[in-house]
């Protein structure tokens, strides 16, 4: 059904799910949300804002770690277990079995950051006045649903979180209607989170074709933090730092990816500054696009010289 690369993909997946290192990341992620939350106690008057935000930039921050993560350790663990070798004898071309990987990690942050997306909401849905009866039925009755189905379909059990996230974002999205600024600020931070995972995690992949877990991970962190420096780069006045450094800044800026718009203003997710939302995400959609399959397309050149012997 998902053809060559979609069976690697799943199989990415199922592992990416049982790593403790995940669950201990998710459960770090939840207890940052919760942390949002009594912080938002604290400030009556923009209690809604303050777990708006910092939420935002939870899920931001717990998802570009749990892409380098994966990015980086994935690859290697095929090739230290030598599970990779008898994939590669089965029809199979190198380049489908990089983009399943590459598609495996993607699938698993989306669980990743669709469920802490719909957490918040859930709690943004309650500060804004709707019954707490539905807040639960969202939340605690969806994941003892979910548990009793996992026990009665054990099978089943790694696919249920892709579709308990997606249903926790979905339900929380119109549980959240009565603050809509808030939920366009979660709901589109978490969108332009999915895209800059999707650039970091191709740039993993990159490093991964050829390097080591710890390299890989060294590297794909420098060119995050590069990257959400481009504009800072692109801008570096020239009387303070000299006509050699700008222009290195500004050819840094325009060789990594500017990793900045996704990180966009609070007044532009909610609509104040006057540009429309749809264009700018569907801008930053396409730039990420782009960057992802020439990343892909370097690894795949790169992996399909290398030589496991």
């Amino acid at each position: 059904m998902f053809g060559r690369p979609g069976v690697i993909m799943l199989n990415t997946y199922r592992e990416a799910v049982r790593a403790r290192v995940l669950h201990g990341l998710f459960a770090l992620a939840l207890a940052t949300g919760g942390y949002s939350i009594i912080v938002g106690e604290f400030a009556s008057r923009s209690k809604m804002r303050v777990v708006s935000d910092l939420g935002a930039a939870t899920i931001s921050i717990y998802g570009i770690v749990v892409a380098v993560v994966l990015g980086a350790s994935s690859l290697y663990r095929e090739l230290e277990l030598k599970t990779i070798f008898p994939i590669l004898t089965r029809p199979i071309h190198r380049w489908e079995y990089l983009l399943g990987k590459y598609i495996g990690t993607v699938l698993t942050v989306f669980v990743f950051v669709a469920a802490n997306a719909g957490g918040l909401l859930i709690a943004v849905g309650n500060m804004s006045g709707r019954p707490l009866w539905q807040a639960l039925l969202l939340g605690p009755a969806l994941v003892i649903a979910l548990t009793v189905y996992a026990w009665r379909a054990p099978r089943q059990r790694s696919f249920i979180p892709i579709f308990g996230s997606l249903a926790l974002l979905l339900g929380g999205f119109w549980l959240s209607g009565g603050a809509p600024d808030e939920r366009n600020v979660i709901a589109g931070g978490a969108f332009l989170t999915l895209l800059e995972v999707m650039i970091v995690a191709g740039v993993a992949t990159l490093f991964a074709a050829f390097s080591s877990p710890f390299l890989t991970a060294v590297f794909t962190f420098s060119v995050f933090v590069v990257g959400r420096s481009a504009d800072t780069l692109a801008s570096m006045p020239e009387r303070v730092f000299g006509p050699t450094i700008k222009r290195v800044g500004e050819i840094l800026s325009w060789v990594f990816p500017n990793l900045m718009v996704y990180v966009p203003p609070r007044p532009l997710l909610t609509g104040e500054s006057g540009e429309p939302i749809l264009s700018y995400l569907g801008s930053a959609a396409l730039q990420s696009v782009l960057w992802s399959v020439g990343l892909l397309a370097a690894a795949s050149l790169i992996f399909r010289r290398r030589d496991f012997l």
